[in-house]
Parts: structure tokens; C-alpha cells; sequence
């Protein structure tokens, strides 16, 4: 396991809504990008529950967020990014579907959302060591 993946744990093991799922992702690569956890904390509030609305889930637009953080914004990553997570989960991005495939297969919501939070932390650490920007 690795420090993000480890912090990522830890922010959603925190009290019952303290962290949303776009502020576990983000807040992990903070200080390795250069910015505080706080400001991290602050400009993904929004995020969380797919923009508060069932859309976009949090976990990943988080991702897109660290990805950009350390300047990773082209086409061609995020596309992969968003395949790998599609893949996965069904061919769905959106915090409301995922929310409702999960409830028919009769599972749990908060062990759901912790799984993708660290799949999509986990893919952010892939792209930044293939890309070198850490290790």
C-alpha cells in the first residue's frame, strides 16, 4: 500500500461525513502537489454526491482534480482514467447510478464509496509514477 492510498483510508475512516469523496481523492495528493490540505478540503466541498446532485461521482472528478495539480489535464489521460473506472463499475461515472447498482446488488453504500475513492486514488498514484512526477 502506498502513502496516498493510506491517507485516502484515513480520510474516509474519519467521523461519518467530515471528508466527501472528492476531498478523500484530492486532500491525499495535496502536499505532494504543494498546496495544504485545507485549501484541497476547501475547493472540492462541492464535489461530493456527484456535485451534491447524483452526477459526476466525487471520487472522480477528486482524481481529475490531483491530476491537475500536477498539470495532467490532457485528453488522452483523463480518457483512460474515466475507462479504467468505467470498466470496473459498470460502465458508469455518475454518483447516482453507481449509488443504484450498488443498492441492487444489495450492498452496502459506505464500503462502496470507499472502494471507489481508492480505486480512483489508486489510478491517480499509476498515471504520476508512469509520468515520473513521483515516486
Amino acid at each position: 500500500m502506498s502513502i496516498y492510498m493510506d491517507k485516502a483510508r484515513a480520510f474516509r475512516a474519519a467521523p461519518p461525513h467530515t471528508y466527501n469523496c472528492a476531498q478523500s481523492v484530492v486532500m491525499s495528493f495535496a502536499e505532494a502537489a504543494g498546496i495544504d490540505e485545507k485549501t484541497a478540503y476547501r475547493f472540492a466541498a462541492g464535489f461530493g454526491g456527484g456535485m451534491k446532485r447524483g452526477s459526476t461521482c466525487g471520487a472522480v472528478i477528486g482524481g481529475i482534480m490531483a491530476l491537475g495539480l500536477f498539470g495532467i489535464s490532457d485528453g488522452e489521460t483523463i480518457g483512460w482514467y474515466h475507462s479504467q473506472i468505467m470498466e470496473k463499475y459498470g460502465n458508469c461515472l455518475d454518483c447516482k447510478e453507481l449509488l443504484r447498482i450498488n443498492a441492487e446488488a444489495g450492498l452496502e453504500k459506505k464500503p462502496h464509496c470507499d472502494g471507489i475513492v481508492y480505486f480512483c486514488a489508486g489510478l491517480v498514484e499509476q498515471i504520476l509514477k508512469e509520468r515520473r512526477l513521483m515516486e
